[in-house]
């Protein structure tokens, strides 16, 4: 009986699994545009920008569920009127989307992270927040955490944002659509700092965002099936179980949730959910959400 229950644990463990992958660029990801302007540096990839092109990469397939995970070295120095973005798509006009947008800022300035997430092609979720470290001094790890119950944001496994599914509200969320992965670095003086007021200094370029430690633990989706059958197949249903399914990733744990809330505490600087200017009725979302 022992032998048995060892086997079956060993079969659940095989099976409570998505895509793990190396750390290696090119086992995930390939140059997606401006391919004279990415650098290897050993394990290490620099995207530049200059006054001519910025540059960025796409993983080589798509995922339902799952998470990804990039460490990143943001721009140094005067890196304003700069975006280095880190997100998820799908395709289409009726698209979802989860973004990372590294907004550079003035010497001196602290850089701003903008997050937004797109439903069924609709975005204007923004967030935008501080960090508690300088981002261009080190590497830190983005990661997206995506199951059918939320979408977690993550800096250092610190969560920043929560989406939650609200489907029960009647609120559409995204779980049907496989998404690729994607970063990019591009010129965006006319919005990305203080609302386009100052401009990219290109005396300072190249500017360079630099990336190492790619991670996928999803459900790769092949790009000739349907979405609903991609959604079945990378759904836990009787002994096929897969991680991101387990119920203690539902929700945020107790200590995630209070790591949130000093996130929101102390650097959150911008929350969609309270510009009434943009939004004199409360976006629905807003008013279930939790976080």
């Amino acid at each position: 009986m022992a032998k048995m229950s060892l086997i079956f644990s060993l079969f659940v463990g095989l099976l409570m699994v998505g895509l793990v992958s190396s750390a290696k660029f090119d086992d995930l990801y390939q140059t997606s545009w401006a391919f004279d302007h990415v650098q290897y540096d050993g394990d290490t990839l620099k995207l530049n920008l200059d006054n001519y092109s910025g540059a960025g990469f796409a993983s080589k397939s798509k995922y339902l569920f799952g998470k990804v995970s990039i460490q990143i070295k943001l721009v140094g120095g005067d890196s304003a009127g700069t975006v280095t973005a880190f997100y998820m798509s799908s395709d289409g006009p009726n698209h979802n989307e989860f973004d990372f947008e590294f907004l550079g800022n003035t010497t001196g300035e602290p850089y701003l992270v903008q997050t937004n997430v797109y439903v069924n092609g609709v975005g204007n979720r923004e967030q935008r927040l501080d960090l508690w470290f300088d981002p261009t001094k080190e590497f830190h790890t983005y990661s997206l955490l995506w199951n059918q119950r939320q979408v977690v944001f993550l800096v250092d496994e610190t969560p920043i944002r929560v989406h939650t599914n609200l489907e029960h509200k009647g609120i559409p969320f995204p779980k049907d659509q496989a998404m690729g992965v994607y970063s990019s670095i591009w010129n965006a003086d006319d919005w990305a700092t203080q609302g386009g007021r100052v401009k990219t200094d290109w005396s300072h370029a190249p500017f360079i965002a630099s990336y190492k430690g790619f991670e996928i633990d999803a459900c790769e989706c092949p790009a000739s099936v349907a979405g609903a059958d991609n959604a079945k197949k990378c759904s836990s249903s009787g002994e096929k179980r897969f991680w991101w399914d387990e119920p203690t990733l539902s929700e945020l744990n107790v200590h995630q949730s209070h790591q949130l809330m000093w996130v929101r505490a102390n650097h959150l600087i911008y929350d969609y959910c309270t510009d009434t200017s943009r939004f004199p009725a409360i976006p629905t979302e807003c008013v279930h959400h939790r976080h």
